[in-house]
This record gives structure tokens, C-alpha cells and sequence, in this order.
């Protein structure tokens, strides 16, 4: 009987041992203000499954340097929470695990955010997959369009009617005002809520193989006027004018009427700032149409992980009714399409714009889109900051082109 329970005992123990032993702990690496919706994810994940995610948060503006510097000296994490418009870059530089076979055997692949997955490939391959989804949309303020005498509950169409509304609402005196944006070269802040008037008008500031700038068009020239018309009128505060992005939330002090913002911001007013009655639609064209701009990140291997069987465990985990759940609980909008209703129930219906924003939205595809975009220094940054606020609008246009143009070809 002692013998029995002992050889009982020895195979337990053996079989935790070997339980143990096949556990892997998954290193990961996210940039910092990446919220709590991944963190509970993560969290979620741990307390019900034998493998781990240890989760470092990196700070944003070191995170693609450090990645970098860390896959160089053989220290890079199994995988990474990164910015989509930096994958293409790292795709076409061999340090990611090529994830085309496995995601395409995923039954809900073609649900996944579009814009995501275009980002996501390199060369008809796919090396990033959607982790977290942000749009830019259009919100108005219902307390300041009643005061204004418009109605609160019809969200503009148009240019002309947010222009028209703007000056209503300017009317109102004081430090009110009809419309904001991040204009003091905040690149990353323009592309995001100001490109969709272009896009959504046909148009592009590259072209589809991403070798030529295309920024001179009339739909670009048209967008450039809506937003010198309104800053001319003094619908916008002065301050957008050198705002670099730390204010890009000014809606949330009840004195802007209207902004464009990301879809982020709506779990932010609700929690943050129930005083401020809001509605949200999509951002209109500058000449028709809708679009947004598709943000957030894609989740990246590194190449060589020898801990892929559980990378993969903890996105499909992440892709689970459960995962998405807890994910747009805390503010991430659901990566899969198919499931979004039901993921989204029971939480603030104006979530469901930026889940509409979702299939007109674009990202530039570009292995160059700090140096083109994001740079403060850079074209884009200063062509905004030109245009809009400048004397000599066909300068900016010209310079812009022509200093995009070399970069691209600088690239090829």
C-alpha cells in the first residue's frame, strides 16, 4: 500500500516536473501610454494559462530604437507591441518571423482590421497581425451646438457645414471656440486627423506603390483651404498654431466645439469627463466621402524566437471573444470584425463609429514614415504647418513635394 501511494506520489510530482519544464514565459515588449485595455489582457491571460507573457513597457519615443538595438546584439523579447507604420521597415529587413501561413489558417483572418494586416506585409507576406485598433473620427459638442442654436444631434456632413457650425459656436464669445487641432508641427497629429479629408475626396499624398509623393492635388489644395479659412475667421485658438500635440485633447475642456480626435478619446470622456455631452461621426471629405486613419499596432515576432508555439497561443488568446472583451472593456477598439457587436455590447454605442471607421480608414504604406510623417523636422510636419498658417501656400506645396519626393528616392 506505501509502495503504491509513493509510486503514485513519484508520478504526480513527475508530471508537474515535466509541467513546469514545458511552461514557457513569452518576453514582450509595449510602449509606454499603451493603456490598461493590453495590461488586463495580459493579466487575463497569466491567471488561466500555464504559459506566461512578462510584459516591459518601453518608453514610446525609444521603443523602435531599442528594438532595433536589441535585435542587433541578440537581446531582442519573443515579440513586440509595435506602431504599424513601423513594420514595413522591419518586415523589409528580415527580423521578423514570417507569420503568413499561420495567420491565413486563423478562420476569422478576413475579419481582421484591413488597414492592420496591409502594414503588416512585406512582399505578398505577413509579418504583423492587428493587437490594437485606433481610428481618428470627428466630434461635436452638444451643450455648445444647443448654445450656439444648432441642433445637437445632427452630426455634420460636411466642410462647409463644420465651417458654418464653427462660426456659430465662435459667436458664443469669450475663450469658446468653433474647432481645434495640433497644427505647431505635430506630423503624427495632422496625418491622423487631417490626411481623411484627402483620402475621403479620392485622393492621396502617396502613390499606391509608395514610390512617388503625390501631395499637390486639388482635393489636398482644398483641405489646406477649409483649415486656413476657419484659422482666419479665428475659429481655432491661437494656440493650435504651435501645438505640438500636448493639447491635442482640448475638446476635453468644454470650450472647443468641434475636433477631430481618435476613437481612444470616447472611453476617455465618458470616464473622464461625464460633463461633456458629445457626439461622434466620421470625418468627412474635404470635396465628399468619409475616411479615417488607421492606428494603433501590430503584434511582431522576432525571427528566431524559439518560443513561437506560445506567441501564437497568446494572440489567438487575444483574438478570443474573451480577450476582445476585456480589451475593448479598457478602451481598444475589437480587431476582429465578425465578432464586434457582441464584443461591443453593453458598452458606449458612439464606439461603434470608430468600429465604422474601420473599413474606410488608411495608413500610409511607407519604409520611410518617420522621416516622412512623424519627424517634427520633416516634410509632412512643416508642409502642414506651412500651408495652413503661411504666407506662400504654393511654397509649401512645392517645397513639401519636392523634399518628400527625395526622401523616397534617397530610400529605394
Amino acid at each position: 500500500m506505501i509502495k503504491r501511494l509513493l509510486a503514485a506520489t513519484s508520478i504526480a510530482t513527475l508530471c508537474l516536473v515535466a509541467s513546469a519544464a514545458a511552461a514557457e514565459k513569452v518576453e514582450m515588449w509595449v510602449r509606454t501610454g499603451v493603456g490598461d485595455a493590453f495590461k488586463k489582457a495580459v493579466e487575463a491571460y497569466n491567471s488561466s494559462h500555464e504559459n506566461q507573457v512578462a510584459m516591459t513597457e518601453v518608453p514610446f519615443s525609444e521603443l523602435v530604437q531599442k528594438y532595433a538595438t536589441s535585435i542587433a546584439g541578440g537581446q531582442a523579447p519573443d515579440a513586440l507591441s509595435m506602431d504599424l507604420i513601423y513594420n514595413p521597415a522591419f518586415a523589409a529587413a528580415g527580423q521578423l518571423e514570417d507569420l503568413t501561413d499561420w495567420a491565413k489558417s486563423l478562420p476569422y483572418f478576413n475579419s481582421l482590421s484591413p488597414s492592420h494586416i496591409k502594414l503588416g506585409t512585406y512582399e505578398d507576406r505577413i509579418y504583423g497581425l492587428p493587437l490594437s485598433v485606433e481610428t481618428s473620427v470627428f466630434a461635436w459638442n452638444k451643450d455648445l451646438y444647443k448654445k450656439a442654436g444648432l441642433d445637437p444631434e445632427k452630426a455634420p456632413a460636411s466642410w462647409d457645414e463644420i465651417t458654418a457650425n464653427a462660426e456659430k459656436i465662435r459667436a458664443l464669445g469669450d475663450d469658446t471656440y468653433g474647432f481645434y487641432f495640433s497644427g505647431g508641427g505635430c506630423g503624427g497629429c495632422m496625418i491622423f486627423t487631417f490626411t481623411p479629408l484627402v483620402w475621403g475626396s479620392g485622393a492621396d499624398i502617396l502613390s499606391a506603390d509608395s514610390k512617388a509623393a503625390t501631395l499637390d492635388t486639388p482635393e489636398m489644395r482644398k483641405a489646406v483651404d477649409i483649415y486656413r479659412n476657419m484659422v482666419k475667421k479665428d475659429l481655432v485658438p491661437a494656440g493650435a498654431a504651435s501645438d505640438n500635440g500636448a493639447n491635442f485633447l482640448s475638446f476635453t475642456n468644454g470650450k472647443i466645439g468641434q475636433q477631430s480626435l481618435g476613437a481612444f478619446a470616447i472611453g476617455s470622456l465618458v470616464t473622464e469627463h461625464p460633463d461633456i455631452h458629445f457626439g461622434v461621426t466620421l470625418i468627412p471629405g474635404a470635396t465628399g466621402g468619409t475616411s479615417s486613419f488607421a492606428g494603433g499596432d501590430n503584434f511582431v515576432v522576432t525571427k528566431g524566437t524559439p518560443k513561437i508555439a506560445a506567441v501564437k497561443e497568446f494572440l489567438e488568446y487575444i483574438y478570443s471573444e474573451d480577450g476582445q472583451k476585456i480589451m475593448a472593456k479598457y478602451g481598444s477598439l475589437p480587431t476582429r470584425g465578425d465578432i464586434a457587436d457582441k464584443v461591443l455590447a453593453g458598452l458606449d454605442p458612439r464606439l461603434q463609429v470608430g468600429i465604422q471607421a474601420i473599413s474606410v480608414a488608411k495608413t500610409p504604406y511607407t519604409l520611410q514614415f518617420n522621416d516622412l510623417i512623424n519627424s517634427a523636422n520633416g516634410p509632412w510636419a512643416s508642409f502642414t504647418n506651412a500651408a495652413i498658417y503661411g504666407d506662400d501656400v504654393d511654397g509649401a506645396f512645392s517645397n513639401a513635394q519636392s523634399e518628400m519626393q527625395s526622401i523616397i528616392d534617397s530610400g529605394q
